[in-house]
C-alpha cells in the first residue's frame, strides 16, 4: 500500500519510520557511500538504505533496497545495531515537520563481480576509507555513527550491573 502526500505527512508527524541501512564494503575495507539527491540528508554522502514497508520482513526489505538502491542482489548481513535518526526536515520538505527513523544498520559485503547503479536517489556511488568518510564535512553526521567506537553509537541492551 502506498500512501498520499497527505496520509504519508501523517505517518512522519505521528510515528517513527523503520528503515534498513546498508554498510556495503568492498575487499579493501572501504564502505559504499551515494550523494543524496531527496530528502532528509539531501545533499550529502550517506550510506544506502530505505524504509521497511507494512508486512514485509527485515530480510525481504534488505533485498528489496539492495537491488533497488544499487543494483545488486545481498541476501545477508551482519546486525550493525539499531540507531536512531532525527531529522528537523521531512521528504516532503514541508515546514515544521521533522523525521525520526529507528534504523536497523546491517553491514554486508558486496559479492564479487558485482556492478553497482545508483538509483534515482543517488547522484553517484562512491566508495570511501573509513578515516576519510569520518573526517568529512560532505557525510551525515548519522552515517558516521556507524563507524565509530562509542558506547552511544547504537542501541545496546543489558542488564545493570550490580
Amino acid at each position: 500500500m502506498k500512501l498520499d502526500k497527505d496520509g504519508f505527512s501523517r505517518v512522519i508527524a505521528a510515528t517513527p519510520l523503520v528503515s534498513i541501512d546498508l554498510i556495503v564494503r568492498n575487499a579493501r575495507g572501504e564502505v559504499l557511500l551515494g550523494y543524496r539527491r531527496n530528502r532528509p540528508a539531501q545533499n550529502c554522502w550517506f550510506v544506502p538504505g530505505g524504509r521497511i514497508r507494512k508486512n514485509e520482513a527485515s530480510q525481504d526489505a534488505l533485498r528489496r533496497i539492495a537491488q533497488a538502491e544499487l543494483g545488486v542482489a545481498l541476501d545477508d548481513g551482519r546486525l550493525l545495531g539499531v540507531f536512531d535518526h532525527f531529522y528537523e526536515d521531512n521528504y516532503f520538505g514541508m515546514a515544521e515537520l521533522s523525521t525520526h527513523y529507528v534504523v536497523i544498520a546491517m553491514e554486508c559485503e558486496l559479492p564479487a563481480g558485482s556492478s553497482l547503479r545508483a538509483d534515482e536517489q543517488h547522484d553517484e556511488l562512491r566508495w570511501w576509507p573509513v578515516d576519510a568518510l569520518l573526517a568529512s564535512t560532505e557525510v551525515h553526521e548519522n552515517s558516521k555513527r556507524y563507524f565509530r567506537d562509542t558506547r552511544d553509537n547504537g542501541f545496546r541492551c543489558a542488564a545493570r550491573p550490580r
